[in-house]
């Protein structure tokens, strides 16, 4: 299986792609980021990959696997990232 792409590699390649300098490639990358971070809990579209939603989990029973016993899950929120139908079709060719 093929390694992850870097944030080096990554404005790198789109420093290349675009013409413009990596210092401006990586500004943008820098700034797309605290918006998502900002926008998570209103849901951040990025278009053609997903979109970022806060979810809340409700509380639930699990189990400690080293010893059986049943332990209580409180309820939280977490972040979850949903992908596109776009991108799944250009990742995994559409049906």
């Amino acid at each position: 299986m093929a390694k992850a792409i870097t944030k080096s590699q990554l404005i790198s390649q789109l420093a290349t792609t675009l013409e413009l300098p990596k210092k401006k490639i990586a500004e943008v990358l820098s700034a797309i980021a605290e918006l998502a971070y900002k926008e998570a809990k209103n849901a951040f579209t990025l278009p053609g990959l997903g979109k970022l939603v806060l979810v809340n989990r409700k509380a639930r029973m699990g189990r400690n696997p080293a010893t059986g016993a049943a332990i209580k899950i409180p309820a939280k929120k977490v972040v979850k990232f949903r992908i596109g139908k776009a991108c799944k079709d250009a990742v995994l060719g559409a049906k």
